[in-house]
């Protein structure tokens, strides 16, 4: 009897213990992949940020501890890891540059610094984030030109980039942005002539350019535009051609 008990009991511990490992193991793989949080750590370490928004980034993990401005999808992806779906900082008085290894961030769809006070160059590596739906970086004040390289988000539903100083021409791999529906670029030194291949974009519904420097004339080929609402252009150094109506 004693035996039977002994036995009876010692068959519980394990199985008591393999459902710990079980659950142990689920949990432990309920983290942010690796990459993904270096990338944040660099990306922290280029901000600025003195109001204290970000002072939970030395805390826990990314998605499970709920980092501020930090979204993540709900369950692990097949790697067994979970992954960062968005990056919203909307209004949070940050300074600083954009890094570089927000390219790291290859499962986002929604990156977000609109109204902050963001300087430097927007980085080319941005580019390779084919998940990217929006990219909403208005109201800084960011310079240099826009990297080719973004015409190879092929996700991009949106680019805000207005309200900053941002010059060179539009670079034509924008062509390229074939789901893009809203290109909202005003108020900066955008300059040089519009591309005609941009009037192949199918989806495009806002293309806007007020105040900037761009020179030459509208492609006539933007008339053929099927989805195209709203175009502005005003205070530009450029020529209207008559059969655009």
């Amino acid at each position: 009897m004693n035996m039977h008990m002994e036995e009876f009991r010692g068959t519980r511990i394990f199985l008591l213990l393999l459902v710990l490992c079980f659950c142990y193991g689920d949990v432990g793989a309920q983290i942010t992949h690796p990459t993904e949080v270096r990338a944040l750590q660099a990306i922290r370490t280029s901000l600025n940020d003195p109001i204290n928004y970000l002072t939970n980034w030395d805390k826990g993990d990314p998605c499970i501890s709920n980092w501020t401005g930090v979204y993540c999808y709900n369950t692990t992806h097949n790697d067994g890891y979970l992954h960062i779906t968005e990056l919203q900082f909307i209004n949070m008085n940050l300074s600083g540059t954009l890094s570089p290894q927000l390219g790291k961030l290859s499962y986002m769809k929604i990156l977000d610094f609109m109204w902050n006070k963001l300087s430097g160059s927007i980085p080319k590596e941005i580019g390779d984030i084919k998940s990217l739906e929006l990219l909403l970086l208005n109201g800084n004040q960011l310079t240099g030109s826009l990297p080719e390289e973004l015409g190879s988000l092929s996700n991009l539903d949106r680019i805000q980039i207005d309200e900053n100083y941002i010059s060179g021409p539009i670079p034509k791999s924008f062509a390229n942005l074939e789901k893009a529906k809203h290109f909202h670029m005003n108020n900066n030194s955008i300059s040089g002539q519009i591309p005609s291949e941009l009037s192949k974009l199918p989806n495009l519904v806002h293309f806007l350019l007020d105040n900037n420097n761009l020179s030459g004339y509208l492609p006539p080929e933007f008339s053929e535009l099927p989805n195209l609402n709203i175009l502005v252009i005003r205070q530009l150094k450029i020529t209207l051609v008559k059969t655009f109506s």
